[in-house]
């Protein structure tokens, strides 16, 4: 027999970003045709842009998604943990992100050293939010605190991906 062991626990997600949920609403997530899989490796290059978040609930059903890196500056010594790379509100279920409120703007992956991880984390709200304010900095934000600071709760899903810098093209002229 067998025992299975969730990504997110091995990946360390569960601990150091979130605490221990059960899942209870697909969200899938894709850049292009690349779909994100818990420690699946995405090139940044390919990250750029802004990736296709779908969530398979009910339109009446609001939520918050929050993408972090929980290894800035590096896995080794990450002290801006987490820096947030998107945070979006009052996404209706059924729909894709575009259709929520984007409260911190994307930014792709830039690992400048290490392997990082960037994980997208889903809430589901329990009314809509009114307008939130813009963050200082996008270093040492803390999902649980906004979270809880948003009396969100635990989350209702989870993925995250690994990234490492690309090499830089070496063209001879």
């Amino acid at each position: 027999m067998t025992a299975s062991v969730d990504p997110l626990v091995v990946g360390r997600v569960i601990g150091e970003v979130v605490d221990m949920f059960m899942p209870k609403t697909n969200m899938s997530v894709n850049y292009g045709l690349k779909h994100v899989s818990n420690g699946c490796d995405v090139k940044p290059s390919l990250a750029s842009s802004t990736p296709s978040v779908d969530i398979s609930a009910r339109p009446t059903d609001l939520f918050t998604l929050v993408m972090t890196d929980p290894d800035a500056p590096s896995p080794s010594d990450p002290t801006m943990r987490e820096w947030i790379h998107w945070l979006v509100v009052n996404v209706p279920g059924g729909t894709d992100i575009s259709q929520g409120d984007e409260v911190v703007p994307y930014m792709g992956p830039r690992p400048p050293v290490g392997i990082h991880r960037y994980v997208f984390v889903l809430f589901q709200q329990k009314a809509p939010f009114p307008a939130v304010a813009p963050l200082e900095s996008r270093a040492n934000f803390c999902t649980r605190a906004f979270a809880a600071q948003c009396n969100l709760g635990l989350p209702v899903a989870a993925v995250y991906f690994n990234a490492q810098k690309e090499p830089a093209s070496r063209r001879r002229y």
